[in-house]
């Protein structure tokens, strides 16, 4: 009898999961659930050229539909998973169909955090995840409104320059002291601050969220700001950019184990041995880290539906790749390899006033993790440095005319 695999989820680790399981040579049914209307897309344009109206939504698309076609897949698009039965291994869709599994894959990606302060129901108020989301927000995009942007993290400063690009005034608040607070070495914050600033963005650090107001003519629609300190901030359209929580609802209604995501092992296997999670919603316990890490990126996702759909198959895969993000804001390409926050020491290497320069964050005498500013070439050398934890010398590291990879101690 044919074996049915069901990829609850249809982002960035679904479309790989049908590619990764068609390639290895599984032949039977292959269900993708998906609660948006839409083939599963790329989501890091959505707050750059997308929202901006320079890339048409068909380029979104990571595979064309005659990919799923020719590939066998069933589409059950536009309709949510409501119930997981572990014990009878099927899955309740919310039009009443239920769906029985041999094995199935979790990739329910995450959600945006919303704000909870008075006014956040104003119509208006935005968060920034879905097609729909900026649907929303670019038929509010009236000429010179004024945009609120709530959080300076990746999303909140890459919508703030696509925003500023589009001759909009911006102000954006920050509860943290510094943007990027919580992913970037204040040397990076300082940078990136002075470039906002530079381009007309006010930035309002180390105050909170206090509250939204209606407008005086529409007590309906969001009119102005009000931070912590008191400040009032006038704005026609708010974006909310704090962060996102894994979906786990599905999950955790099941009984599978969770923690910050749905706990997987090195293979990404859940505490069920028939269910698997990849990309947002998985928190996996791995080699590299010690620890339980759970990761919001495009290349984990990626990356964990190859290593799920190959142990779906009965393989034996472990996960361990050195993670990598990127930001893109104006003409400044930002690419991260490695996790920090568990540093000792912060070596800058080249001149941001160069506008081309690299923080690497050291443990001990190894690179654990570098953000590179306009620099390609020592990203792509410092991946292989971290992933064989090579000890470094702190001074050739620091001298942007030795090569990264030449600067071992």
């Amino acid at each position: 009898m044919s074996e049915t695999i069901v990829i609850v989820g249809a982002g960035q680790a679904a479309a790989q999961a049908v590619d990764s399981l068609r390639r290895a040579g599984f032949a039977g049914r292959l269900v993708v659930v998906g609660d948006e209307p839409y083939l599963p897309y790329q989501r890091p344009p959505l707050s750059k050229k997308f929202l901006a109206g320079e890339l048409p939504l068909e380029r979104l698309t990571i595979r064309p539909a005659s990919f799923y076609e020719g590939a066998g897949v069933e589409l059950r698009l536009g309709v949510r998973a409501e119930g997981l039965d572990l014990a009878g291994r099927t899955l309740l869709l919310g039009d009443g169909e239920r769906i029985g599994y041999d094995r199935l894959l979790l990739a329910t990606g995450s959600q945006p955090r919303r704000a909870t302060v008075p006014g956040h129901d104003l119509v208006g108020v935005h968060v920034l995840r879905t097609i729909a989301d900026v649907d929303r927000i670019r038929a509010e995009l009236a000429p010179g409104a004024r945009i609120a942007i709530v959080g300076a993290g990746y999303v909140g400063l890459e919508v703030a320059a696509t925003c500023v690009a589009l001759g909009h005034p911006v102000e954006v608040i920050e509860a943290a002291p510094r943007v990027l607070a919580r992913v970037a070495a204040p040397e990076v914050s300082a940078f990136y601050a002075a470039e906002h600033a530079r381009h007309g963005v006010r930035l309002h650090l180390g105050t909170g969220l206090a509250a939204f107001l209606p407008r005086a003519d529409d007590s309906r629609r969001v009119g102005a700001v009000v931070t912590t300190g008191g400040e009032r901030l006038a704005a026609d359209l708010v974006v909310v950019g704090i962060g996102v929580v894994p979906n786990t609802g599905l999950a955790l209604a099941a009984g599978l184990a969770c923690d910050n995501g749905i706990a997987v092992d090195a293979g990404c296997r859940t505490s069920d041995p028939h269910v698997y999670a990849a990309g947002d919603c998985a928190s996996q316990a791995g080699p590299r880290y010690g620890r339980r890490v759970r990761l919001e990126s495009v290349d984990n996702a990626f990356e964990q539906a190859k290593t799920a759909a190959a142990n779906l198959l009965g393989g034996e895969v472990v996960h361990d790749r050195v993670p990598w993000f990127w930001s893109d804001q104006y003409d400044l390409k930002l690419l991260i390899a490695g996790l920090a926050g568990e540093h000792d020491r912060v070596v800058l290497r080249g001149r941001p006033e160069d506008r081309s320069f690299a923080c690497c964050y050291l443990r001990g005498p190894a690179l654990v993790a570098i953000d590179c500013i306009n620099s390609p070439k020592d990203y792509m050398a410092a991946k292989k440095l971290i992933a064989e934890a090579l000890p470094l010398d702190p001074a050739r590291l620091a001298d942007p005319a030795v090569a990264l990879k030449d600067a071992a101690a």
